[in-house]
């Protein structure tokens, strides 16, 4: 069992993200901490630290449980790491404020014709006002 991994080896192996590449890039550009700093990719994450993966619009903060080097099934991934319960209760509540968000918008049914498109250029970028 080894002592320690890599930091885009781990996120990889831990299914955070689809490629090392993409997990480079994340923590180059800053969207990963290991107990509160910036890292960089060759980092050696060990057993017991935390980390703070941001990705999109999510924001995971975890805990490392286990090493691997090799990607595997995604219950092998979720076993690497506890994430902790104030993490899944905030990413719960900005899913469902982005679902109320979305809920009053119909998209419609079909494409405007040439009397509703006529009427879109009239009113130009309502957007905009």
């Amino acid at each position: 069992m080894p002592t320690g991994v890599r930091l885009d080896v781990w996120l990889w192996a831990a299914r955070f993200f689809r490629t090392r590449t993409l997990a480079k890039q994340a923590i180059e550009v800053g969207r990963i901490e290991v107990d509160g700093q910036r890292a960089k990719p060759s980092r050696v994450v060990r057993v017991g630290e935390r980390l703070k993966i941001m990705r999109g619009e999510e924001t995971f903060i975890l805990t490392v449980q286990g090493l691997s080097e090799q990607r595997g099934p995604a219950s092998v991934a979720q076993a690497l790491y506890a994430e902790d319960a104030e993490s899944i209760a905030a990413r719960e509540q900005a899913r469902a404020l982005a679902t109320a968000a979305r809920a009053g918008y119909q998209p419609p049914q079909t494409r405007p014709d040439k009397r509703a498109r006529r009427l879109i250029r009239a009113l130009g970028d309502i957007d905009a006002l």
